[in-house]
C-alpha cells in the first residue's frame, strides 16, 4: 500500500546506484519512459518527445508534483499570469510511494491510442475534435470545458485500461491530470534536484508508458529487495 513517509535519499542513492548497474527494466538504460509519451510519425518510424523517469534516482521528494502544480495553475495579479502556489494536490504528476522503499512519479502517458479521447461521447465538431482531443501540436490530451458533458466516461476508460491517471473535477465531472508538456518545456524536469525526470526527443519504449504504479514498483522491489510483491 502507498507510504506516506519520505525515503532515506541516501540509502535511495545507494540503491540506486545497484539498480543502475543492473539496468532498471527496459527503456534508456535506468531510465523507464513511463511519464509522457507523445507519438508524432516520422516515416516509417515512430518518434517522442517524452518525459522519462530514472526510478533509481527519485527520492519522493515530491519537488516535481510542486513544479508542475506552479506552472499549471498560474494566478492573475495586476493583470499579469505568475507561476501558483504549488500545491502538490492540483499537480499532474503523481509521486507513488510504496514500501519497501520504491518511489513512482506517473502522470498521463499520452498513450498512442488514447482511450480516453475514444470513450468521448461529443461528437467531433468541424474541427474534427471532440470535447477531449489531441493538441495539434504537442499531441497532449486537452478538454474543451465549453462541450464536456462531465460524463466521466474518459476517466473511467482511463481506470479501467491504464490505471486511472486520468481524473475527474469532483464538481464538474471534467477531466483533469492530463499532462501539458508545459508547452513543451516540462517543468517537472526542470525542477527535479536529482535528475529522475529528463526530457527526451526520439525513439522511447511505448510498452513502458501507462503502466500502473504497482506495476513498477513491484519490478523495482524485486530488482532491489527481492520482494516478489508490492505489500
Amino acid at each position: 500500500m502507498p507510504f506516506p513517509g519520505g525515503p532515506d535519499p541516501v540509502r535511495r542513492r545507494l540503491l540506486g546506484g545497484l539498480a543502475a548497474a543492473g539496468g532498471v527494466l527496459v527503456g534508456h538504460g535506468a531510465l523507464v519512459g513511463l511519464v509522457t509519451f507523445t507519438p508524432a510519425a516520422e516515416g516509417a518510424g515512430l518518434l517522442a518527445l517524452a518525459v522519462v523517469a530514472d526510478l533509481a534516482r527519485c527520492t519522493g521528494c515530491r519537488t516535481c508534483e510542486a513544479a508542475c502544480s506552479a506552472s499549471n495553475q498560474r494566478v492573475e495579479i495586476g493583470g499579469r499570469f505568475l507561476p501558483g502556489l504549488g500545491d502538490p494536490h492540483l499537480a499532474n504528476i503523481r509521486v507513488h510511494s510504496f514500501l519497501p522503499e520504491v518511489d513512482v512519479p506517473v502522470t498521463c502517458a499520452l498513450c498512442p491510442d488514447a482511450p480516453c479521447v475514444a470513450a468521448c461521447p461529443v461528437p467531433s465538431d468541424e474541427r474534427r475534435r471532440k470535447a477531449l482531443y489531441r493538441h495539434r501540436r504537442l499531441h497532449t490530451v486537452v478538454n474543451d470545458p465549453v462541450r464536456c458533458l462531465g460524463c466521466r466516461a474518459c476517466a473511467a476508460a482511463c481506470a479501467q485500461q491504464r490505471g486511472g491517471i486520468l481524473r475527474s473535477d469532483p464538481a464538474t465531472g471534467h477531466p483533469t491530470g492530463m499532462c501539458t508538456l508545459c508547452g513543451g518545456e516540462p517543468q517537472c524536469a526542470l525542477a527535479c534536484p536529482f535528475g529522475a525526470l529528463s526530457l527526451v526527443r526520439g525513439a522511447v519504449e511505448a510498452g513502458l508508458a501507462g503502466r500502473p504504479p504497482e506495476e513498477l514498483a513491484k519490478a523495482m522491489m524485486a530488482r532491489w529487495y527481492g520482494a516478489e510483491e508490492a505489500p
